[in-house]
């Protein structure tokens, strides 16, 4: 049976940038899927259209929709989530719904405390307005371009912002700041869970997530005995995942999912599924 990989698109972006992701992962040999954040639809356009579908979805929500997902499929996926996805990949790996995990420039987890201007501005259209907090937020062209785009010619960033940005919900940005004093943060992840591999990756020119961030992520698990990995993607800004040079960047995460063992992983849901007959 062909291990499920699942896709979890970020803030601000549609799931249809994973297309070329999906289609390379099944070719493969992955049962790849590429579900939406609660609240979107199946297009950009009909997503825009019904911003108020994610208004006031958190942390929590988007994650809790996502273990939904996986609990209808056959096997512990291999989640691989960009931005906030990258978060929510993370939550779900520590909670033992997933095999395995790549965070691509992932929103921080609790405990990650650098948040150097380029983040800070890049928030700045949910956060200039205390009741986005509840609101869809989103993004202008020139706002895409400076938190997506920055590392790509203008032609190429509009194209992009054209084809998939969609509406926010601005709650998960005020977790995330909330998050140092906030004791029971959706943003928190068990750092000691018994758990399968992750890769962490930066992007060396992101502004969205600068790599400073992801590094300092993947340092917080430095008392883990679970294989955890690190690389940053040169020259990339955070739209790396579905620019002109996302291959390069699916061609990595493939290749270091494919050198993982999961085999323990798939026995021990054998197991269970054995053990509910």
């Amino acid at each position: 049976m062909p291990t499920p990989v699942v896709l979890i698109h970020g803030l601000w972006i549609h799931t249809a940038a994973w297309k070329p992701w999906h289609d390379m992962f099944a070719e493969a040999g992955y049962a790849t899927h590429a579900p939406g954040w609660t609240g979107d639809d199946a297009t950009p356009a009909a997503t825009r259209a019904r911003p108020e579908a994610v208004a006031g979805l958190g942390v929590a929500e988007l994650t809790a929709g996502y273990a939904r997902y996986i609990a209808e499929l056959p096997g512990k996926p291999i989640v691989v989530g960009h931005s906030f996805g990258g978060l929510i990949a993370q939550k779900l790996l520590a909670a033992g719904v997933a095999a395995a995990a790549v965070a691509i420039s992932p929103a921080p987890i609790k405990g990650a405390g650098k948040l150097p201007f380029a983040q800070i501005r890049s928030a700045l259209p949910v956060l200039r307005n205390p009741r986005n907090k509840t609101r869809a937020v989103a993004l202008s062209e020139r706002q895409f371009r400076y938190g997506f785009g920055n590392a790509l010619d203008r032609d190429e960033s509009r194209r992009l912002f054209d084809a998939y940005a969609i509406p926010g919900p601005g709650r998960p940005v005020f977790e995330l700041i909330a998050a140092k004093k906030d004791p029971h943060s959706p943003t928190e992840v068990d750092l000691t869970a018994d758990r399968g591999p992750l890769l962490i990756t930066g992007a060396t020119d992101d502004h969205t997530v600068p790599e400073v961030v992801s590094r300092q992520a993947y340092g917080l698990y430095s008392g883990s005995p679970a294989v955890t990995d690190y690389h940053a993607f040169g020259g990339r800004g955070h739209s790396l995942v579905f620019d002109s040079g996302w291959s390069d960047v699916a061609h990595y995460v493939l290749g270091w999912i494919d050198r993982q063992d999961l085999s323990a992983a798939r026995r021990s849901h054998q197991s269970l599924s054995e053990g509910t007959l």
